[in-house]
């Protein structure tokens, strides 16, 4: 299968309306490529100021967000570290004074069969897509904006159906999905939402990374249950857009799937080649 790409300006040539004048999101997991940076990016160009962190600097896409003029700050850190999300918070309090929208959007993927993880990778999935998400929204909780204020968490098509090899992602992804539901009704009388989307397979180096792994069945079979094909990160991101604007105020606790037909069955042969 090919890849597409995309011009990290394509945000740029389309302002569409500006529905986050004024607002301040907080996104994890901010990269160049990625869905993080079309996120950031889509939000930059629709108003909003946009705090990033991630563990490497987006060097290109700090270019681009200071090209659109709403205000953009990089915090270099791990969603694991306590110290980083506090730093994280910190500075985009200090630059802007508020946090409006929060983005769970960092994660790592491996694909491995149970029996072949290893503890620490298992772990990490674990802790980066989970407990990162779950520690970075009770760190900002305090100072999100009531009423108003909207955490939007990053899951997976993967969360929502079983896949040979991919058992840890899933759980993780799946927790995501159980942690969005519940959050929900505890800030629901605040006037404050929580929702997820969950992607089926984007273009993303992410991807990339892994597609060469995949063996020919299991391209058959991804291409099968992604009716409308595979996605780039900006069509994510126009999602994430709509469901953290006010457009989407009377939506929370939901996981809203992407790209792929949930009545379709996912991937059942092992993923890995070779």
């Amino acid at each position: 299968m090919e890849f597409e790409t995309e011009p990290l300006t394509s945000h740029e040539r389309a302002p569409a309306t500006r529905r986050f004048e004024g607002k301040v999101a907080l996104i994890t997991g901010g990269s160049d490529r990625g869905i993080g940076g079309a996120i950031a990016l889509q939000m930059a160009s629709e108003g909003a100021s946009v705090a990033i962190i991630s563990r490497e600097e987006p060097a290109r896409l700090m270019k681009q967000l200071s090209r659109l003029g709403e205000g953009a700050v990089y915090t270099a850190g791990d969603v694991c570290q306590a110290a980083d999300v506090r730093r994280v918070i910190d500075e985009c309090m200090s630059e802007f004074g508020k946090i409006d929208i929060l983005v769970n959007n960092a994660g790592v993927e491996f694909a491995a069969q149970l029996e072949n993880h290893e503890e620490a990778s298992f772990r990490e999935l674990i802790d980066v897509n989970l407990i990162g998400a779950i520690s970075m929204s009770r760190a900002v909780l305090p100072l999100l904006t009531e009423p108003g204020g909207v955490i939007v968490n990053i899951a997976s098509a993967l969360a929502l159906g079983g896949c040979n090899g991919f058992s840890v992602y899933s759980a993780s992804k799946a927790g995501l999905i159980g942690f969005t539901q519940s959050l929900a009704w505890e800030l629901a009388p605040k006037k404050m939402r929580v929702v997820a989307v969950a992607p089926g397979m984007v273009h993303t180096p992410m991807v990339h990374k892994h597609s060469e792994r995949l063996t020919p069945e299991v391209w058959r079979q991804i291409e099968a249950c992604h009716p409308l094909g595979m996605g780039l990160p900006r069509d994510v991101a126009a999602a994430v857009a709509f469901l953290a604007s006010d457009d989407a105020r009377w939506i929370t606790g939901v996981a809203l799937p992407l790209g792929f037909a949930p009545s379709f069955p996912l991937p059942t042969s092992p993923l890995l080649g070779g």
